[in-house]
């Protein structure tokens, strides 16, 4: 894969958009408020209204929530069976030969997401668009429009690896571990519990530090800050490469923004906490923390 420990630049995908192998795929899902007795966070809507209205040309559409995420759980895109994401990344031409390469508009999040969950089942040949559609367009790049046409089906066999996800109890328990560092990747207003929470009850897992990922990116090009900036505002926070990471965030989504950059720093010893404040804050059982 061209690209730079799974990162890829504009210019490195747009030398690449002919090769056979090229699976690339536009990640975005829109998050639209719920109504307000509907006891969920947000109504999740996939991008494929902005896939068809302009994308890289030749990408396919991944629809996260109904096609990659558990439906029998009312959590959102929490990680499905192994079968299920087998046949789905076959639908969509994923193969053992495939270069993957992720993007999505707005924000990382949705690509790195992906990023994560191939990651967790053995899959190494891919990389994410730096900046994704926004820089891509910025740069005067060209799109096509439609729907996608998609690549021919293939036989997507999974790896799976350990330590990709933990749960709930798994959280609690290393919020209280001198050699695990929780990492919230919300913003600090939500981290503090200065703002209501549209996922219950405000506030954060105890003892968890702040690393937003909404920091970590250059607000004009959506291009990720630099390794240096990234890795100082990490450290600033007492996230060393000797110490195990577990980060989450409201949904799981975001925090694998704060695990991409862990992992292009060279962090081994990384897991997400999948239900995030999704589940944490409704479940009264566990503490949570303010301030």
């Amino acid at each position: 894969m061209s690209g730079r420990n799974g990162l890829i630049t504009t210019a490195e995908l747009a030398a690449i958009l002919d090769r056979p192998s090229l699976r690339l795929f536009d990640c975005t899902t829109y998050l639209e408020p719920a109504p307000a007795d509907s006891g969920v966070p947000y109504i999740a809507v996939p991008g494929r209204r902005t896939f068809e209205a302009g994308h890289i040309p030749g990408a396919d559409f991944l629809d996260l929530q109904s096609e990659f995420s558990d439906s029998n759980t009312e959590l959102r895109f929490m990680m499905p069976s192994v079968a299920q994401l087998e046949a789905a990344f076959g639908r969509h031409g994923v193969s053992a030969e495939s270069e993957v390469v992720l993007y999505s508009i707005g924000s990382a999040m949705w690509a790195t997401r992906f990023w994560w969950m191939l990651k967790s089942l053995g899959f190494e040949n891919l990389a994410v668009l730096d900046g994704g559609l926004d820089n891509w367009k910025l740069e005067g790049r060209a799109v096509e429009t439609g729907p996608a046409k998609g690549y021919p089906a293939a036989t997507f066999i999974a790896k799976p690896k350990p330590g990709f996800f933990v749960d709930k109890h798994a959280t609690l328990a290393a919020s209280a571990d001198r050699n695990t560092v929780v990492v919230n990747a919300l913003g600090p207003q939500f981290h503090k519990g200065l703002e209501p929470s549209r996922y219950g009850r405000p506030g954060r897992v105890p003892g968890s530090c702040n690393v937003s990922a909404a920091t970590l990116f250059d607000p004009q090009t959506k291009a990720f800050v630099s390794l240096a900036e990234a890795e100082a505002k990490f450290a600033a926070q007492g996230i060393t490469k000797d110490k195990r990471v577990v980060a989450y965030c409201g949904g799981g989504i975001s925090a694998t923004v704060d695990l991409f950059l862990l992992d292009q720093l060279g962090y081994k010893n990384l897991t997400l906490y999948d239900g995030s404040m999704g589940e944490w804050a409704k479940d009264t059982s566990l503490p949570i923390e303010t301030g």
